[in-house]
């Protein structure tokens, strides 16, 4: 099962292709005590969404601390070319000291369903705060 997941995660990235997205951290609160607080995501400007993409998954990592799960969440996609704040909520950066380097990935997919094909991936990072 690992290897099947391993495999499938693999595969992702080669269908990126064009798609790609930028975002800034807007409104967030500042936060650098290591408590995150749950906020609306930032405004995400797509580019080159992949042909068929009818739902897109945005999830963020602390490229520091990559264990700590600051969550995500589904954005259903009709050709809008920005994603704006309150889609879903997610836990803000909050690094407890110093700056931390955060990278949010959108999977593109054709359902909603964490098993469901990605038919693209894109990643976006910027340092906070």
């Amino acid at each position: 099962m690992l290897i099947a997941a391993a495999l499938s995660c693999a595969g992702t990235a080669s269908f990126a292709g064009g798609f790609s997205f930028s975002f800034e951290w807007g409104g967030i609160p500042s936060c650098t005590t290591g408590r995150p607080k749950t906020v609306p995501n930032p405004v995400f400007a797509l580019k080159d969404v992949p042909a068929g993409t009818t739902w897109i998954y945005f999830k963020l990592v602390d490229k520091n601390v990559p264990g700590y799960d600051h969550g995500g969440g589904w954005v259903a996609y009709n050709g809008q070319a920005r994603i704006e704040p309150g889609a879903f909520k997610y836990k803000s950066p909050c690094p407890p000291g110093g700056k931390h380097t955060y990278e949010w990935t959108a999977t593109a997919k054709s359902k909603k369903s964490a098993m469901g094909k990605a038919i693209g991936s894109a990643k976006a990072a910027k340092e906070y705060p």
